[in-house]
C-alpha cells in the first residue's frame, strides 16, 4: 500500500471528502483511496451534519495523519509548495486562507438546505430565506475574487480555494441555482476539470442511497 493514503466517505454525498480528495490532486501527490461506506454510523452522522467533528477526509503521509480539511489544504501546500494551493503573495494568500475558513465555519443554511447529491436533480428546488442569503454571500465572494484577481480561478491560478467552493457548484446544479456571466463561465470551469469529472463518474457509480438526501422537500 501506498504510503499515502486518503480517507473518504461517499462521493456522491460528501462535500468535504470532495475538497480533500481535490487538494491532494491539485497537490499532485500520489495516494490510494480509503472508502469508508456511507452506511458507517461515522460517516453518516457527518453527511448529514450530526457530527460535532468533520473527521473525513483524513489525510495519512508517511505515518502524519491530518483529518481537518483545512488542516489538509495547508499541510499538502508545505508538502507540495510549486503546486500553488496557496497564493505567493502575503496579502493575496491571507485573503484565500479567509475566504476558505468562511466556507469551512460558515454557510449552514447552505448545508442544511442543499446538502450535496451529485446524481439528483432539482431544478425546481424552492429555497428558504437563510439559504438565499448564504448563496449571496457565495456570488459576492466569487465575483470580487474573479474581479480582482482576472480570473479563470479565483485567484488567478487554481488554488485551494477552488476546492474549497467545488462542492458548492455542484449545489448549485443539483438544486437549479442560476448564474449568469463570469460567474457562470466559472462554475462552469469547475464543474469540467478533469479531476471533477473523474470524481464526478465515480459517485454516479457508487450504489447506496442515503435516504434523507434522496426528499426533495
Amino acid at each position: 500500500m501506498s504510503q499515502t493514503t486518503l480517507t473518504l466517505s461517499s462521493k456522491n454525498y460528501s462535500s468535504w471528502s470532495m475538497r480533500g480528495w481535490l487538494m491532494a490532486k491539485l497537490a499532485r501527490i500520489d495516494f490510494e483511496e480509503v472508502i469508508v461506506a456511507p452506511d458507517d454510523a461515522g460517516a453518516r452522522a457527518e453527511i448529514l451534519l450530526l457530527s460535532p467533528s468533520i473527521l473525513v477526509p483524513c489525510l495519512t503521509y508517511k505515518g502524519i495523519r491530518v483529518w481537518d480539511t483545512l488542516a489538509i489544504g495547508e499541510f499538502l501546500n508545505e508538502i507540495a509548495p510549486k503546486a500553488g494551493l496557496l497564493p505567493k503573495d502575503q496579502a493575496v494568500r491571507a485573503h484565500c486562507r479567509s475566504i476558505c475558513g468562511e466556507m469551512h465555519s460558515g454557510f449552514v443554511s447552505l448545508r442544511q438546505a442543499l446538502p450535496m447529491n451529485i446524481k439528483a436533480s432539482f431544478p425546481s428546488f424552492k429555497i428558504w430565506s437563510k439559504a438565499r442569503a448564504d448563496i449571496d454571500r457565495i456570488v459576492i465572494i466569487w465575483s470580487e475574487c474573479l474581479q480582482a484577481y482576472g480570473g479563470p480561478f479565483l485567484f488567478g491560478k487554481i488554488s485551494m480555494a477552488d476546492a474549497m467552493y467545488a462542492p458548492v457548484v455542484s449545489r448549485f446544479r443539483t438544486y437549479g441555482i442560476r448564474l449568469d456571466g463570469e460567474l457562470k463561465t466559472y462554475a462552469e470551469r469547475i464543474w469540467d476539470l478533469p479531476a471533477m469529472q473523474e470524481w464526478r463518474a465515480a459517485a454516479l457509480a457508487e450504489k447506496e442511497e442515503i435516504e434523507e438526501l434522496e426528499v426533495e422537500f
